[in-house]
């Protein structure tokens, strides 16, 4: 399957220059997606441009305005935007080393794969990822996408380059601004203790392919079973997590081998389905 480049360009290593391309790194989102439905025609619902005072316009006949103030707009076409031109635009321009524990992991971004554009840019290519390579740091460069200028980290992956966006300083929150709330008396050693211990027994490698989206699985589900004409049957609601006795719940946790202990059986409520909770992406170190 041949994959589209995000973005085109050279990659500078000082004096030295290669044609490169820019590859998104991960799929887009789940296999369901939705469409807003006219239950009582089952049309598909179209969503029409529409000038309040002068009503549905063509989407190509619009420009982009910056609002500079309440109801008041600069307008920009895509011509006059393109004309904004950096090194960046077309180069990313390689500024310094650094280690990769000095870049907080707030700061990762999205995926990308770099590689050579063309026979013609291999050797140049190879040189400058395998200089990096032996470096054993991060390398720290420069690239406009969508409007924007992006910080990139770069690092050798397989035959390639692992090219990582990393967040600037003014997009990452302080984590004081969310943590300064929590109580910061020491928690009682004994139950840190037995924590450790349901640490050490759940512990083990990370394989990505072992975990898939549960609650995209059950959507599925579901619409499989409309689709056979099946009645949809309720959802009994999450039993209730609340712990009363934390020290009774931690033993009971490491008794069960770090999982946790069978439930009584509850009556089941009429409800809907509830998503799980999505956890915080993070980057996988190479």
């Amino acid at each position: 399957m041949a994959y589209r480049p995000t973005w085109q360009g050279h990659l500078k290593l000082s004096l030295v220059t290669c044609p490169v391309a820019l590859y998104t790194a991960t799929n887009s989102g789940g296999d369901v997606h939705f469409n807003l439905i006219n239950p009582e025609t089952n049309n598909r619902i179209r969503m029409v441009t529409t000038d309040p005072e002068t009503g549905p316009i063509e989407r190509s006949k619009l420009v982009k305005g910056y609002e500079v103030s309440k109801g008041e707009y600069i307008l920009l076409t895509d011509e006059e935007i393109k004309s904004v031109k950096l090194e960046s635009t077309k180069t990313i321009d390689i500024e310094r080393f650094v280690p990769e524990a000095d870049i907080d992991r707030l700061y990762w971004d999205n995926p990308y794969f770099l590689a050579p554009d063309g026979k013609m840019a291999q050797e140049a290519f190879g040189v400058i990822r395998t200089a990096m390579e032996r470096s054993g740091q991060i390398a720290i460069g420069r690239v406009v996408m969508s409007t924007r200028e992006r910080i990139l980290a770069l690092e050798p992956r397989g035959k390639g380059i692992l090219a990582y966006t990393i967040r600037t300083d003014a997009e990452v929150r302080r984590p004081d601004e969310i943590f300064d709330a929590i109580d910061d008396t020491a928690p009682d050693p004994a139950m840190i203790s037995i924590a450790e211990k349901i640490i050490e027994q759940q512990q083990g490698p990370f394989d990505a392919s072992t975990f898939v989206d549960r609650y995209e699985e059950a959507l599925k589900k579901l619409i499989a079973d409309k689709q056979k004409g099946h009645k949809v049957k309720a959802i009994a609601e999450p039993q209730d997590t609340n712990v009363v006795d934390l020290m009774a719940a931690l033993r009971a946790s490491l008794a069960g081998g770090g999982k946790a202990p069978a439930a009584k059986a509850a009556p089941a409520k009429p409800s809907r389905a509830k998503p799980e909770p999505t956890a915080r992406k993070t980057r996988k170190a190479s």
